[in-house]
């Protein structure tokens, strides 16, 4: 109990700090904020920079979230109904080699490869957002391959197959039905883990698609008050994302 205790104070005495600072008129050499104000989010609502970082957030959020769908589904449809087990083994150690290798290394090793004159791409965009895919896709496929072999869906296949269901109608009619609820929560995280990653992002972004986690690391230079303001809004988001994904495991539970 007393571990516990001393955990849960861990983990939340920072999360409190931070909103205190946030609405703290001054923090300078004190153990905490004095005053109480909400400048900060004024200032930060009204700074073009965070407003420009969150957007180029929200756009390489949404972006990674198709991709990782159109890719991710079919992808795991192709191992769970067609692959040996040993493909299948094979298909899910390759897979997860993102998350094996640390990040620093593939930010280099897109970096030796995309700032090249034959790939002049370091900066752009759609490298972040590729980037994006391959540190979050190896979490939706395993999610994906995990409910599709609860859920049995070779032998519900089959029975449809024996009933004369194509295969197109078999896929839409009861794949996608059946692993909706995961299909979601997987998405929920890929959101979640891309609006926070800040790694490779901050290794091959440019100055007008920097996102918001690298933003965040420069208002930490400024007033603190701005810089716990802004750290708040990403902590929102988290456990925005972490709040939908318990309740979309509930629905599923549930449904």
């Amino acid at each position: 109990m007393l571990a516990t205790c001393l955990y849960l104070l861990f983990l939340f005495a920072p999360i409190a700090l931070l909103v205190m600072g946030s609405l703290g008129e001054s923090w300078t050499n004190t153990l905490l904020p004095s005053g109480l104000t909400g400048r900060w989010y004024a200032e930060l609502a009204a700074d073009p920079s965070f407003q420009r970082a969150f957007l180029t957030s929200l756009k390489v959020v949404a972006a990674t979230c198709i991709l990782d769908m159109l890719i991710a589904v079919p992808l795991a449809y192709a191992l769970h109904s067609t692959a040996r087990r040993g493909v299948q083994a094979a298909a899910r150690v390759v897979t997860l080699l993102p998350i094996a290798t640390p990040e620093l290394v593939l930010g280099f090793g897109f970096i030796l490869v995309f700032s090249s004159d034959a790939l002049p791409f370091i900066g752009s965009i759609w490298l972040l957002i590729a980037a994006h895919v391959v540190v979050t896709l190896p979490y939706l496929l395993n999610i994906l391959l995990s409910d599709m072999t609860q859920l049995k869906l070779g032998d519900l296949e089959r029975v449809a197959a024996t009933l004369g269901a194509p295969f197109m109608s078999r896929f839409f009619d009861i794949v996608l039905p059946l692993v909706r609820h995961s299909l979601f929560a997987g998405l929920i995280t890929v959101s979640a883990i891309s609006i926070g990653e800040f790694q490779i992002s901050n290794l091959i972004a440019g100055f007008l698609t920097r996102t918001y986690p690298i933003t965040l690391l420069q208002a930490f230079y400024g007033a603190t008050g701005f810089a716990c303001a802004a750290t708040v809004v990403l902590l929102v988001l988290a456990v925005t994302a972490s709040a939908a994904g318990a309740l979309t495991a509930r629905a599923a539970r549930t449904g």
